[in-house]
């Protein structure tokens, strides 16, 4: 049993109190993490906004800096890698790309440029359109990619001039306070500052006044409730939330060609990616052959420990979310579902769920409506491509979508006409720096990724000089 410490000030520090992080494979703790008292969030809050005045003067060392993070993060990544995929639930190897994601993300950071632009410059004036930070960053980061996604905040963040204090998931906090660790070993005192606890400090940490931007990711319900408490004192927000993400197979897709590639766009993570494909609809003609080929694929994949080798698919993180997947299982089952795979917990200790392949649901069945963060993949037919298209836009959710076919150019048209941030064609949970990350309707606000989601950690500040 191991006890993880925070990083406040560039120290790390216990608290009189601590939780248990349960491995869901086992069901049993494995770690304990600090509950951040009040005053220590006050100290870490307070040490971000001293360190900001020295922090945002220099860029070249924020750079210098991110980059020797970067190596830093690297070399230990195979340790950070197993406490993840112990407390996640992941497979190693997932964990490991995560951690490389991570990496990736603050090597790609620091060599973003900041924009600056002269708009006019003539004897009359000289107007600079520059960027500068907005100062204390609270970021709060979900269960599922927890080190990944802090660090897509924090790269940015302090690459802008920002200071941080972080906050992980409850379920998964230890990876991130290793993570916090080590860069403060690094980075100046203040500068990022990593606290962990249950739900009641995420709701102090966005509402203290010293805190001017919110980078928040998780729940639509939560999401809502961040925005509330920022539009109090206008602190500004990014906010990526969840998503209900269709895939629409036309009728002249091969499916035995992207059968594998649309089936981990599912269940990858065990299906607890807020991108995941979440529901296909696919035309009546090749709905058979669809769910044929999904249902092998489904009954092949080796569940197990993450810690196993020979794991494809982990455990469903936690308890409350396991319910939630046999809840909407069940209720499709009772309205009329044909099970093609799984279907049932597996009858062992841990949060296992088989991968799941549902047919002969409707578009109002739970399982379809809602977002489920599991692995279960409903299966729908349609006659037109535009009833499909339809079908697919009627959701609250517009985080992303795909479209899959033969005729790529007919694919990427059809892709045009969906609800979505991103829309994928013949592909899907692909992301780069080169496109931003964005959510529609009720999936999100603001952008991520790249130099758009730069932009969002920075303000503009104009200088106009007059020269008459």
């Amino acid at each position: 049993m191991s006890e993880y410490t925070m990083s406040i000030d560039g120290q790390q520090q216990r608290a009189q109190q601590t939780f248990d992080v349960i491995n869901p494979a086992t069901e049993e703790s494995f770690g304990q993490a600090p509950e951040c008292s009040e005053a220590q969030l006050e100290d870490a809050l307070q040490s971000a906004q001293r360190a900001f005045g020295s922090w945002r003067q220099d860029e070249a060392a924020r750079r210098k800096l991110l980059l020797t993070a970067a190596e830093r993060l690297a070399a230990k990544a195979p340790e950070i890698a197993r406490t993840l995929t112990q407390e996640q639930g992941k497979p190693l190897a997932q964990a490991t790309i995560e951690l490389q994601t991570a990496v990736a993300s603050l090597k790609g950071a620091a060599a973003l440029p900041i924009p600056h632009e002269v708009t006019q410059d003539d004897a009359k004036a000289k107007i600079e359109v520059t960027h500068r930070p907005f100062g204390v960053v609270a970021a709060i980061t979900p269960w599922n990619f927890p080190v990944m996604i802090a660090m897509s905040k924090v790269a940015p963040a302090l690459l802008a001039g920002n200071t941080v204090v972080l906050k992980p998931s409850p379920y998964t906090p230890l990876s991130t306070l290793q993570v916090g660790s080590l860069l403060n070993e690094v980075l100046p005192a203040g500068v990022l500052n990593v606290v962990s606890g249950g739900n009641a400090l995420g709701a102090k940490l966005t509402g203290h006044p010293l805190v001017r931007m919110i980078s928040f990711t998780g729940s639509v319900a939560t999401g809502l409730k961040v925005g509330e408490v920022a539009a109090r004192d206008l602190k500004r927000t990014i906010l990526e939330l969840g998503g209900n993400d269709p895939a629409i197979v036309l009728p002249d897709t091969d499916i035995e060609r992207f059968a594998q590639r649309l089936f981990w766009s599912t269940f990858w993570n065990c299906g607890q990616i807020c991108l995941a494909v979440k529901r296909v609809f696919v035309h009546e003609s090749q709905h058979e052959p669809l769910v044929a080929a999904l249902t092998k694929l489904a009954q092949g994949v080796q569940v197990g420990d993450g810690l196993d080798p020979n794991s494809q698919m982990g455990p469903v993180n936690n308890l409350m979310q396991l319910e939630r997947v046999i809840e909407l299982t069940e209720d499709a089952k009772k309205n009329g579902a044909k099970v093609h795979a799984g279907g049932e917990r597996l009858g062992r200790k841990g949060y296992f769920y088989p991968p799941t392949i549902l047919s002969n649901v409707h578009d109002k069945t739970r399982i379809v409506a809602e977002e489920q963060f599991g692995p279960v993949l409903p299966i729908l037919s349609y006659r037109e491509v535009d009833e499909a298209v339809a079908r697919a836009n009627a959701t609250q959710f517009g985080l992303g979508a795909s479209v899959w076919g033969a005729d790529v150019e007919r694919a990427t048209e059809i892709a045009r006409q969906i609800d979505a941030g991103t829309v994928w064609v013949n592909q899907h949970v692909s992301l780069t720096h080169k496109a931003p990350f964005t959510g529609a309707k009720s999936s999100g606000l603001g952008l991520a990724s790249g130099k758009w989601g730069l932009a969002s950690f920075l303000q503009t500040h104009v200088i106009n000089v007059s020269r008459g």
